[in-house]
Formats: C-alpha cells, sequence, structure tokens
C-alpha cells in the first residue's frame, strides 16, 4: 500500500508540472508559477511580483493593438 503513497514534494512537483494543461489557467500566469517553483522562489512576494509584471505585459499589448 505504501507503493503507491506520494509524498507531499512528489505532490507538488507533478501540479507543477501539469500546471499549463489545466483549464482556466492563463498560460502566461501558469509559466511564471511553473518558473517561481522551479527555481525555489515561490512566495507570497515573488507571486504578486509577478503576476503584476503579467499584468503590465498585457496592459502594454492592449495599448499596442
Amino acid at each position: 500500500m505504501t507503493e503507491n503513497l506520494k509524498s507531499g514534494a512528489e505532490i507538488v512537483a507533478d501540479f507543477f508540472s501539469g500546471i499549463n494543461s489545466l483549464d482556466g489557467i492563463d498560460k502566461s500566469i501558469a509559466d511564471a508559477l511553473k518558473k517561481l517553483y522551479a527555481d525555489g522562489k515561490l512566495s507570497n512576494i515573488n507571486i504578486s511580483n509577478a503576476l503584476t509584471l503579467i499584468r503590465k505585459e498585457s496592459q502594454n499589448e492592449n495599448k499596442k493593438h
């Protein structure tokens, strides 16, 4: 039975490896979260900063069109 149990770290790693395939998640947000996780920098502040950057980039793209 314990052969099938995953550790918390394995569950989190699986989540982030498949985050791009989840319905309803913007690709740029998924990519940013995945990178923060991979870099070991997944924190409230870093997530907030990444989302702010994505928002600004999106606004700049909208201004171009």
